[in-house]
Parts: C-alpha cells; structure tokens; sequence
C-alpha cells in the first residue's frame, strides 16, 4: 500500500462523551460524517483531538471500531495508536490494521527521555508488527520528545513501512530539509504553517479545523494545488485566526466547543482538559461567524 494513498486535507476525530462520561457513540457518528460531507481527503481517529491519550483499552478500542465501521472505506483512515509503551503501541497497530486502518501514526512518547537507539526499536517493533504504512509523528510539544530530521530519515531507512512523516514542531525549515533530503511523504501538523507547508510540497495537512470550516481549508487546499497562490494566500489569511486560536487554546477544547456551536453536542472534554469558557467562547464564536 503507497502513502500516496493519503494525500490532501487529513481531518481528525474527536471523542465525544455523554454527561455520564462515557462514550457518545452516535455522536461520533455524527461528527464523521460532518467530516465526510465537508470533504475531507482522509479521516484520523484518535489524535491528539480525539483524546486518544485518555482513553481506556477498552475506550480505545470501541472508538477505533466504531469509526472504522462507520468511515467503512470511504476515504483512506489512518489511526494514531501512540502509547506509552512499545507493547500497547503495538497492540493498537494490530487492532488497527485488523480492523481496515490504512495507515497508523506514531509519535513516540515516553515517561523517560528516549535516545536515538530506544526510538529506532520502537519504531522497528511497530513495523515488524504490521504491514501497513506508518506515519512518523513528531510532535516535540505533546510527546516531550524532538526527532530531528536526520534521525527521521535514519528511521525512515530502517523501518520499510514508515513511509510517512508528519511534522508539527513549528519548523518550517524541517519540511525544506525534508524535501530536500528525501522522497519521503510529509505533511504538515501545525495549522498556522498551512500555506508554507503545502507550498513546499506536504502531501497533505492534518487537521481537526475542518469540523469548523471545512470549505474554507478545502479552498486554501485546492488553490495551492492548482497553483492560484494569490487565491491560496487570501483563503489562508481569512483562516488563520481560527486556525491558530485552536491550536493555542487546544483542540479538544475549542474544537468541541464549535462543533456545540454548530449544532452537533459531543460532550465536554475529558479531564484534566477543561471545557472552553465563556470568554472564550465568545471569541471563538466571534472567529467562526466572520468566516460565514
């Protein structure tokens, strides 16, 4: 399977609860096919806005079934199945993949600093596990751990299915360099990067902003793609605020807290995340009504 497979606007899930706490799986439902009906390229499952770090297994799990289920191949799915261990890592690879993932993605994270060495293995052992492809994530903010472009490629070299890499450490010049030094697939993960990164050539930008303006991400997308950059540079300028309150405030939070603004009630985050409050609301609410 080639990672070209996953090229375009990958958009990501969020976990919605009830107001027990537990799972509100008709309201993932729901929340996909928004995803779907906005035309996203690709959908990702339990990223860092699906709260897939707060979930138990057998939480995980259900939300991987029932997204998988519910996606049932219409567009490529590739499900993030990081861990704090290599073991449950490669656990939720193998469901994944049992259950149709496309891709999964990987950021390694750890309790104790990794070196070089202990993330090539976790790598290897996630890739000796399955046959689907892998995407690389780096994401030096959440997982606490930076993976410098050299090492990526090193582990790109090492492990055959890590055959895409998703960078979100703000760094524009890791995606230069990548381009640079390789034909690896990579994309862009951090949404206030979105034009330059596409510009330089990602495969694709992931994303949970198109549960809140689909249109306008798929527009930016299309335009760069087509190569209509002054169109490309005003879609993006309209967009980034939203695109970087998100990020900034976490994605959890605002991205659920638009969606109830939308219509669609999936739950209030998971603690120790907070629900978004009123002032913020209100901001958030003020970004999303100028884009209308």
């Amino acid at each position: 399977m080639s990672s070209s497979i996953l090229n375009g606007i990958i958009g990501y899930t969020i976990t919605p609860f009830g107001a027990d706490g537990e799972l509100d799986l008709p309201a993932l439902g729901r929340s996909i096919e928004r995803l779907l009906d906005g035309g996203v390229h690709a959908i990702a499952p339990l990223g860092s806005t699906g709260e897939g770090a707060y979930l138990n297994d057998a939480e995980w799990d259900a939300v991987a079934e029932f997204s998988l289920n519910t996606i049932a191949g219409r567009v490529p799915t590739i499900v993030s199945v990081s861990d704090l261990t290599t073991a449950r890592t490669v656990r939720r690879a193998r469901l994944a993949e049992r259950l149709g993932a496309s891709a999964v993605m990987v950021l390694p994270v750890s309790y104790w600093k990794l070196n070089e060495a202990e993330i090539l293995a976790h790598y290897r052992a996630v890739g000796d596990a399955i046959g689907v492809p892998i995407m690389l994530y780096n994401n030096p903010g959440t997982s606490g751990t930076d993976v410098p472009v050299e090492q990526i490629l090193r582990i790109v070299d090492a492990v055959e299915n890590v055959t895409m890499v998703k960078e979100s450490t703000g760094d524009i010049q890791r995606m230069h360099r990548l381009r640079l030094l390789s034909d690896v697939a990579f994309y862009n993960g951090c949404n206030p990067l979105a034009l330059e990164a596409l510009t330089a050539g990602a495969s694709g930008w992931c994303t949970a902003a198109p549960n809140l303006i689909p249109q306008r991400n798929r527009e930016l997308y299309e335009a760069v793609q087509e190569g209509r950059m002054e169109d490309a540079r005003a879609s993006f300028y309209r967009q980034l605020p939203v695109l970087d309150y998100i990020t900034r405030r976490g994605l959890p939070t605002t991205i659920k807290a638009g969606l109830r603004m939308t219509g669609l009630e999936v739950g209030e985050p998971r603690l120790p995340l907070r629900e978004l409050d009123d002032e913020g609301q209100r901001y958030l609410h003020g970004l999303l009504s100028a884009l209308q």
